[in-house]
């Protein structure tokens, strides 16, 4: 990706954190917005896992037909990266590459605990910051993120209040 391009993704990943902000979030929202996620992934056919946690307790996890033990890995990977740099999986190694260095190389983090990989995402509550993550994997980074995404701007539009389960 040539420079102006690194940015021009860079600065979109840093607008979409700015804009999916929550006012609050409950147990209650994380099963909405976790079964969101698992109605959308079902509609696109996706076999992803999906969890979601607030600070150290998880509050959702689905694992859809077709995955396996290494998607909760890798949810824990990509969610440990959102952890420690308070940004989206996606965004965190994005920013590496438009530095032409790889997150595995130049983060000095043991890739068996950290992967810069899109599909976590940091839940953030106005005013108060970061208190969450909901992460998918099953799908190759750019899906994985854009699922998530995806699902947060219909859960902040109200659309989590249509999901039967």
């Amino acid at each position: 990706m040539t420079g102006d391009a690194a940015t021009d993704e860079i600065r979109a990943l840093e607008a979409d954190e700015q804009r999916l902000v929550l006012d609050t979030f409950s147990n209650d929202d994380a099963w909405a917005l976790g079964s969101l996620l698992v109605k959308t992934a079902r509609e696109r056919d996706a076999a992803v896992t999906i969890g979601i946690r607030r600070g150290a307790q998880q509050l959702f996890h689905c694992a859809l037909p077709g995955t396996s033990a290494d998607n909760d890995a890798w949810i824990a990977r990509k969610s440990a990266v959102v952890e420690r740099y308070g940004a989206s999986s996606y965004l965190v190694g994005a920013r590496f590459r438009a530095k032409g260095r790889t997150f595995e190389d130049s983060s000095r983090l043991d890739p068996d605990h950290y992967a810069a990989h899109g599909g976590a995402f940091p839940l953030r509550i106005r005013g108060t910051g970061m208190v969450g993550v909901v992460a998918v994997s099953g799908l190759p980074q750019a899906e994985d993120h854009a699922l998530v995404v995806t699902a947060l701007t219909a859960f902040l539009a109200g659309g989590a209040s249509h999901v039967v389960v």
